[in-house]
């Protein structure tokens, strides 16, 4: 499944660092910058976190919720957000659930294997 230009997003409550929990529908009226990742602490998801470190005054300048999502622990995401002072939430999809509803945990061939995993970027309107 992928979600579509207009199509409403997927709901999800998921488990984050610091032992909190994020719903989708609790942020209702903000505005939210979903982010995929494959890995922490891998060297194309460190830069694309520190990226989004890198740029957040100006999205917190407009209020706008920015959520990180993969399917690394809660523990691991504290300690990735802790390395590279990530100002932003870290959400743990351990069971692959919210990814799959998105359409961003697809196979991919790689060199050596094939692997899964997919960076995508949703802003949900409503």
């Amino acid at each position: 499944m992928t979600v579509e230009i207009g199509e409403k997003a997927p709901e999800f409550t998921l488990p984050t660092n610091g032992n909190g929990s994020v719903t989708l529908s609790a942020l209702k009226g903000k505005k939210v910058v979903l982010y995929f990742y494959p890995k922490d602490d891998t060297s194309g998801c460190t830069a694309e976190a520190c990226g989004f470190r890198d740029a957040f005054p100006d999205y917190g300048g407009t209020g706008s919720v920015v959520i990180g999502i993969s399917k690394d622990s809660v523990a691991s995401h504290d300690k990735f957000k802790k390395k590279h002072e990530l100002p932003f939430i870290l959400a743990s999809d351990a069971g692959s659930d919210v990814c799959e509803k998105y359409g961003v945990w697809v196979e991919k061939k790689h060199v050596r294997a094939q692997v899964y995993g997919h960076r995508a970027l949703h802003v949900p309107d409503r």
